[in-house]
């Protein structure tokens, strides 16, 4: 049954070819612009595949998608005849399977070039090249987090209490077992109750998300204190706070936390906002000297959270 993980392979015999990852390896130019953090936290995953077609033959048939999908068509006609979901919020890990549709489409449309077509996750489409001309459209996955999603970092948290790393005891008694599974229910519930638990989740998942990787080249460990060198930060979703009480700023991104002294949060600040700047630019608003702010920058870099991405002198 065709579905994310059962569709029909594609190639010279369907007359359509998928390229993987398109905006990974071809990312915006001069006037291109990234995807703000506050979407990046939204959707677990933005890939951008594109799909090529020269013949009215389905590539991939009547199928449905785990994730939410906006298609921006680039070149020739695409039709898409577009389906209700069968079975609400289906994801790729299930314990059920959507039933394929009957009956006639939802609507039957034809993409041109610069036309946008959005999907809800779940929802069937069957796509075809039929407009009598080769086809270019690219697909953009917007993954979100699920309960399910959620409910695993939460389990993730609770191994640190001793009941989660307890052997379960399948031959004890019933009473034993019952015992068990009750201290289990108990510690989740706790973890359950704090008001912040969801903000806590999100600034996990911000934390430890890595962005976009972005070879620091050639400055792989070290970054020479160069005010023309240009850096950036490679974690869209890194999360900057300052403690009131002592003035200093952690900085949490790529699965690491770094603690930086007050005069730092200017330059920290700067690099946040996901821009390219100058050492000597980072030096100028935080009143530091270039040395220093190389340091810094240094320290980030080993710890793939940014990146020279300009050549200085």
């Amino acid at each position: 049954m065709p579905s994310p993980s059962t569709a029909p392979a594609t190639g010279p015999r369907t007359g359509s070819l998928p390229s993987n990852a398109t905006l990974t390896r071809h990312p915006p130019g001069s006037g291109g612009r990234r995807s703000p953090g506050s979407f990046g936290r939204r959707y677990r995953g933005l890939p951008g595949p594109g799909h090529a077609s020269w013949t009215a033959t389905e590539g991939f048939g009547t199928h449905w998608d785990d994730h939410d999908v906006v298609v921006c068509q680039v070149e020739g006609a695409k039709r898409w005849r577009i389906y209700g979901p069968t079975r609400a919020a289906p994801t790729w890990r299930d314990t059920g399977t959507p039933q394929i549709p009957d009956g006639e489409p939802l609507a039957d449309v034809v993409l041109n070039p610069g036309d946008t077509l959005y999907l809800p996750r779940g929802w069937w489409h069957a796509v075809t090249a039929d407009q009598g001309a080769p086809s270019l459209h690219l697909t953009f996955g917007l993954t979100t987090q699920t309960g399910a999603d959620f409910m695993t970092w939460v389990i993730d948290q609770l191994r640190d209490d001793v009941r989660f790393r307890t052997d379960v005891p399948r031959f004890d008694t019933p009473t034993a077992q019952s015992a068990y599974v009750t201290a289990l229910r108990e510690a989740v519930v706790t973890v359950l109750d704090d008001p912040a638990v969801t903000d806590r989740w999100a600034r996990s998942l911000d934390a430890t998300h890595y962005g976009r990787p972005y070879a620091s080249l050639p400055h792989l460990d070290h970054v020479p204190a160069d005010p023309d060198l240009t850096v950036r930060l490679t974690c869209p979703r890194a999360r900057l706070d300052q403690n009131p009480e002592t003035g200093e700023w952690t900085l949490a991104a790529a699965g690491t936390a770094w603690d930086f002294a007050a005069p730092a949060g200017p330059l920290l600040t700067l690099l946040a906002t996901g821009r390219p700047a100058t050492l000597g630019e980072l030096a100028q608003q935080a009143g530091l000297a270039v040395a220093d702010t190389a340091a810094l920058v240094t320290v980030l870099v080993q710890g793939q959270a940014a990146a020279v991405s300009g050549a200085g002198r």
